[in-house]
This record gives structure tokens, C-alpha cells and sequence, in this order.
């Protein structure tokens, strides 16, 4: 019996996609502990559920199914932006210590990941061990974003469209990079998938935080809004282009 890959080609509308997850993931994570008043320990355990529900479902599937794989994504970065906010204000580690717990906790896991397979490559996987640890490498990857996010507007006391504007620097240089030199392109995927979180982090923060603190003041329930709409338009778009592909 052939084997089905079960995750989502590296393209264009995976990035996309991909930045406008982990936006929503920003503003789904502040709606629930700040909007709504749920505070930290709460959000952290509704979104630790929401994770673990979808990530049951996307390591039962047969293949790779999108609205499967999205979620899982959209629950790592809800759950990422708890994750760090946890460290930070309930155990009061600050965004400093961290954004280095997290980063250790990533490399550790992609070591354990190097040592068993000898290759980081993310597309296509067949394997569900090779699978858990991917969504263990995204999970610590998405959460050290919104730490370091963080840590750029509320330590280094950049304005959030700054903060923004400073890891979308950093990935238009990895993608200068994939395409102008020889770097390892497994390498070059894995910062890039690193700081699309902060960018989509401090771009959430700027769509939601008040004006006098240098955002749009749109409120976390309007910014979810937003983004989950985005997403949805992009799924079906990659949808439609799927189908033409087949129909030729």
C-alpha cells in the first residue's frame, strides 16, 4: 500500500498562509485571556485542549487534508502565543529568559529529530513518529516566535509595526538567501518558519493594541475576524487550484 504525505507542499500560499495563521493565533490567544477575561491559566488549558483535539485528528488522518493540517497549525500558534505568555507574566521568567527556554526547547527537539532521520527536510512526511515531531518543532517554533515578538516591542521598545517590519526584514533576507546562494535550504525554511511567527505576532499586536501604544485599535474579536477570513479565502483558492491541476 502506497504511503500519503501528510503535510502541506512548500509554496507561495503556505507562507501565506502560514503568517496569517500565527496572526490569528496572536489575537485568538488575547481574546481569550484578556478580552474575554479568562486570564492566563485558563487560556493556556482551553488552548492546550483545542491543540491536542486537532493534533489527535491531523495524526489519525490517512493523508494530508488541509482544513486537518491548518488547524493544527492555527492551534500551535494559539497555543504558542499562551505558552509564552505564561513563562512571561505567571511565572514571570520575563521575554528574555523565554525566548531562550523556547529556543533550547527547539533545538532539542530538532536534534532528536536529526539523530533519528539525519535529514530536518519537512516535505513530504509519511512517517507519524517523523510527523509528532515536526508538530513538536512547530509547536516550541511558533511559541519562541511570540516570545521573541514580544520581546522586540516590550523589551526592545519597538513600535509594533517596527517590530513587524524588522522579522519581515529577516525573511525577505532568508528568502534572498534561498534563492541567491547555496545555504542549506532545510536551514533556510526553518528560520524562515521561525520569525514568520514573530512577524505575524507584532502585526496582531498592531492590528489590536491601542493607537497611543501604536496600533490600529481594530479589538481582538474584529482582528480574528479578519484573519480567519483570510485564511478561509486562501484555503479555498488552494483548493481550486488543486482541482485544475487534477482536471489536466
Amino acid at each position: 500500500m502506497e504511503k500519503n504525505n501528510k503535510i502541506a507542499a512548500i509554496t507561495l500560499v503556505f507562507w501565506l498562509l502560514k503568517i496569517i495563521a500565527t496572526t490569528l493565533g496572536e489575537t485568538l490567544g488575547d481574546l481569550l485571556s484578556m478580552t474575554l477575561n479568562l486570564g492566563y491559566g485558563k487560556a493556556f488549558l482551553i488552548t492546550l485542549a483545542f491543540f491536542l483535539i486537532v493534533l489527535v485528528i491531523q495524526l489519525k488522518a490517512r493523508k494530508y487534508i488541509p482544513v486537518y493540517f491548518w488547524l493544527v497549525i492555527i492551534s500551535t500558534t494559539t497555543f504558542g502565543t499562551e505558552i509564552s505568555d505564561f513563562i512571561d507574566r505567571t511565572l514571570h521568567f520575563g521575554y528574555t529568559l523565554g525566548t531562550l527556554l523556547l529556543a533550547l526547547g527547539l533545538t532539542i527537539s530538532l536534534v532528536i529529530w536529526y539523530k533519528k532521520y539525519k535529514s530536518l527536510t519537512v516535505y513530504p512526511i509519511f512517517e507519524k513518529e517523523k510527523e509528532l515531531l515536526f508538530w513538536i518543532a512547530v509547536l516550541f517554533s511558533n511559541s519562541l516566535g511570540t516570545a521573541f515578538g514580544d520581546y522586540i516591542s516590550d523589551v526592545l521598545n519597538f513600535s509594533y509595526i517596527n517590530g513587524a517590519l524588522i522579522t519581515a526584514g529577516i525573511i525577505i533576507i532568508v528568502v534572498a538567501l534561498h534563492y541567491f546562494t547555496k545555504i542549506n535550504k532545510v536551514v533556510l525554511f526553518w528560520i524562515a518558519f521561525i520569525f514568520t511567527r514573530p512577524f505575524g505576532a507584532t502585526f496582531g499586536d498592531f492590528l489590536t493594541k491601542p493607537i497611543n501604544k501604536g496600533g490600529l485599535d481594530l479589538g481582538t474579536l474584529n482582528a480574528t475576524i479578519i484573519s480567519l477570513g483570510l485564511i478561509i479565502i486562501l484555503l479555498l483558492f488552494n483548493h481550486y487550484k488543486r482541482n485544475q491541476k487534477m482536471e489536466i
